[in-house]
């Protein structure tokens, strides 16, 4: 019989601006029995990847704790890991598996084909709350003949289903209560949770491959960018995951004691409507919207001389992007003749669900300054991370909303009308689907550009700029990530000097 392990211990702590100062501290140690203190602002919901745990989940877990089959790495290129081998059908139906011998959990069961299929099956759920669910729809059957063979059959060619596979924890399917404790098959076991402070990861020495450089990862949250900086400053954490603030960058720059590094980004900031409710399902009203917006002039605000403006989904290092940043224009007179011809010379009042934490509460009130200039009134209500995820994310009971998307490739979201934002457009449904049938990636390109200009024509969304991926750690510590595609923070290679 399987074992399950929970090793997570809940204690409550008071939500305060500097969270988990004293949890996170720093420690001198070096090399291998170093404890390398990590600064995010993104701490998990709860800690399962298809129940709503969020951004900070990824970030922490991803990689660390758990693993898939194939991994997206900082580069953005697919590797296998927990596939040693694979083949795939001529008609590009089935795929074949093997799976790494002498693999365990942290809990000590063997990995088998049998966790894989039900760590697939547990993406397509009906109950969860994976945004690559959709992805696996062409999923039709999961057959595992022995522990170490997984042979999956799809329903229609899928030219990205190995890329998909990456967002795919393999977990022991004998688990339970995995939105508090977890096992998994990753080089480290997770230590203690402190809601609101800090989430530990311990090294595991029985892990199937090369060990953990270091013996400890301590994630330290905050919920204020300036109290996130001040604790690399004052030596409590190492390194941050990524910067919030550009107002803090000046202490780090030409510092000795720091190193800034500006990765790749793939976080689109979205002021994302829902394409379902008046006036949101008129175009004309969306590209108002948009066209009544300076995005430079945020950009700026936001994040001075970082970030890049962005006119659709696609982000530079996704290989269908186009510069579509004068599809929609800012043009105030524009926005003003447009809203005139959809019936909206005087103006509309919506609600901007707006999550609490940093740049969104600054965004907001930016675009609310903006649209009062062409007689659109902005109410602002400012939500928590996990009021967003329920309310907007799942009940889809929102007008419109801000929220950053991290992931890269998810211009395909545009083309299921059941995601939260509701765009319907059945061309762009076609044209994505016929992406992922594609049998060449010069197709899966053509198809998928269609779908940029198409999304930018429709302003399916206001693609308001793209975030800088601003690492920035002490001098001493190297080894991590400076991307973060999908907010992944891999940590086995951190080490201090």
């Amino acid at each position: 019989m399987k074992r399950t392990i929970g090793l997570v211990a809940l204690s409550v702590a008071t939500a305060v601006a500097l969270a988990g100062c004293a949890g996170g501290s720093s420690s001198s140690a070096t090399g291998a029995d170093a404890t390398i203190a990590v600064g995010s602002l993104y701490e998990p919901q709860n800690l399962s990847n298809t129940g709503g745990g969020g951004q900070g989940v990824t970030e922490a877990l991803t990689g660390n704790v758990y693993e898939g089959l194939y991994r997206l790495t900082d580069d953005g290129d697919v590797e296998p890991v927990l596939a040693a081998d694979s083949t795939v059908s001529d008609d590009g139906l089935t795929y074949t598996f093997t799976l790494q011998d002498g693999v365990t959990f942290h809990s000590g069961d063997p990995l088998t084909s049998a966790d894989v299929k039900s760590s697939i099956e547990a993406v397509t759920a009906e109950d969860s709350q994976s945004a690559r669910k959709s992805s696996f729809a062409v999923v039709s059957d999961i057959a595992t003949p022995d522990d170490r063979t997984v042979v999956v059959t799809l329903s229609e060619r899928s030219i990205s289903f190995l890329y998909n596979l990456s967002y795919v924890w393999i977990v022991n399917d004998a688990a339970k209560d995995l939105k508090t404790s977890e096992d998994g098959t990753g080089p480290y076991t997770l230590g203690e949770w402190k809601r609101g402070s800090t989430l530990s990861l311990e090294r595991w020495d029985d892990y199937w491959g090369d060990p953990a450089k270091n013996a400890e990862v301590v994630f330290t949250y905050f919920t204020d960018a300036t109290a996130l900086s001040n604790a690399l400053v004052t030596k409590q954490i190492d390194i941050i995951t990524s910067v919030q603030s550009p107002d803090q960058l000046t202490q780090f720059t030409d510092n000795a004691d720091y190193t800034v590094s500006d990765g790749d980004s793939t976080t689109k900031e979205l002021l994302a409507f829902n394409d379902r409710v008046a006036p949101f399902d008129q175009a004309l009203v969306r590209k108002a919207v948009y066209s009544a917006i300076d995005t430079k002039k945020l950009l700026s605000s936001i994040w001075g001389d970082y970030g890049t403006l962005i006119g659709s989904m696609v982000p530079p290092t996704d290989p269908w992007y186009e510069d579509l940043t004068q599809v929609n224009p800012y043009d105030p007179e524009l926005a003003k003749q447009q809203l005139a011809e959809a019936g909206l010379a005087d103006g509309f009042t919506f609600t901007l669900d707006t999550p609490s934490y940093d740049p969104h509460p600054a965004v907001a009130e930016f675009l609310q300054s903006e649209l009062a200039k062409v007689g659109v009134t902005v109410e602002i209500n400012t939500i928590s991370a996990d009021e967003w995820y329920s309310t907007v994310f799942k009940e889809r009971d929102f007008q419109a909303t801000l929220q950053e998307h991290v992931n890269d490739r998810d211009v395909v979201w545009y083309g299921n009308p059941d995601f939260y934002w509701g765009y319907d457009n059945p061309q762009v449904t076609q044209w994505v689907s016929e992406a992922e049938q594609a049998t060449t990636t010069d197709e899966q390109t053509a198809k998928l550009k269609l779908v940029n200009e198409q999304i930018a024509e429709d302003a399916a969304s206001v693609w308001l700029y793209l975030y800088p991926q601003i690492v920035v750690a002490a001098s001493d510590v190297s080894g991590y990530g400076v991307n973060g595609l999908n907010s992944q923070f891999f940590v086995a290679d951190i080490v201090r000097k």
